[in-house]
């Protein structure tokens, strides 16, 4: 799906899917006949029955799971807002490639097929402290490559991040979409001393400064306000909700990333879980507001999906479970007398 305009992104953000309320009616009655306490296996129960629902199966599979990387550049590094040179996302992209990175070894571990897509690393974003890091084509652009980057057959889908400076831009649209400025949704990111959190929280309020007139119109402020990987993650969001494909969210950015279809409408995260709360100043307060409760908390800060891919092994231990155990029947093993 290619949109032309704001108006044509926000058409089909109208979209909107449900999920298969019998698979996951279906999955709910086998939870409740296997060997073990109603709801004794917690939120794997859940999550065995959120996958059912969005994959339209009584059982789900996890044959085809992909974890797609976006990496983008953003202007506003030369605002000093990162601890890292803008060059290290080119290089972190041939890291990537060369098999080296934290991502690559988790991907493989939880059985992923990892896919990075840079989106114009040689055209960062413009500094939004002095003009919207994207024009509306630029945007729709970004949103159109990771709405086209979604395999087809896919059973599960995880998004991440790669770009110096996108913290920055990820507490630029929060604080334009939830309030409360950059104090609430600034933090060190990549390990920035005070006096980077201060340069740092200063382009964040410029910026809202600047675009004020837009802080009202998600997908303006995200054209605004993010950036190219933020788009695309987005946009592979949408076109999982339309293709009913069950999504795992990394950390800040991608979370942030989501954002703006939440605020058009809540339900377009429905096909969604989050994979974590990171250690990154804002998360568990965007999480809290986007009512998505996290599944683990381990401090990690890193991006590039990499809490995603720690959630994808909880999931298939969920799975695991909800296939392959006996139920009090098969076992002949007595059940629960009420």
């Amino acid at each position: 799906m290619r949109f032309s305009s704001l108006d044509e992104l926000a058409a089909g953000c109208r979209g909107l899917r449900d999920g298969d309320s019998a698979a996951a009616a279906a999955a709910s009655a086998r939870q409740a006949e296997l060997t073990k306490p109603p709801g004794s296996l917690g939120r794997l129960e859940d999550a065995a029955v959120w996958l059912a629902r969005w994959q339209g199966r009584a059982v789900p599979r996890l044959d085809s799971v992909a974890v797609l990387i976006f990496a983008a550049n953003h202007g506003v590094t030369a605002r000093g807002v990162s601890a890292y040179p803008a060059a290290v996302t080119e290089q972190m992209v041939a890291n990537y490639a060369r098999g080296g990175a934290a991502i690559n070894q988790l991907a493989k571990l939880a059985g992923a097929e990892l896919m990075v897509i840079p989106l114009d690393l040689d055209r960062p974003t413009g500094d939004f402290t002095q003009t919207a890091a994207m024009d509306v084509p630029e945007f729709l652009a970004a949103v159109d490559a990771g709405y086209r980057s979604v395999p087809a057959d896919c059973d599960l889908l995880a998004l991440g991040d790669m770009g110096i400076g996108n913290t920055t831009a990820a507490s630029a649209l929060c604080a334009a979409l939830l309030g409360g400025g950059a104090a609430r949704w600034v933090g060190h990111g990549t390990g920035l001393d005070e006096a980077g959190l201060q340069r740092k929280r200063a382009a964040v309020d410029a910026a809202l400064a600047r675009h004020r007139a837009v802080a009202d119109d998600p997908l303006a402020a995200a054209a605004a306000l993010g950036g190219r990987e933020l788009a695309a993650m987005m946009g592979a969001t949408l076109a999982a909700h339309h293709r009913q494909i069950p999504t795992v969210l990394d950390g800040f950015i991608g979370t942030a990333a989501v954002l703006p279809l939440a605020r058009i409408d809540a339900r377009l995260l429905d096909h969604c879980i989050a994979a974590h709360v990171s250690a990154e100043a804002g998360h568990r307060g965007l999480l809290d507001a986007l009512r998505l409760k996290p599944l683990l908390s381990l401090d990690m800060r890193l991006g590039e999906a990499t809490g995603a891919a720690v959630a994808i092994l909880l999931l298939r231990a969920a799975l695991a479970c909800h296939a392959g155990m006996a139920t009090f029947a098969e076992a002949g093993v007595a059940g629960r007398v009420d």
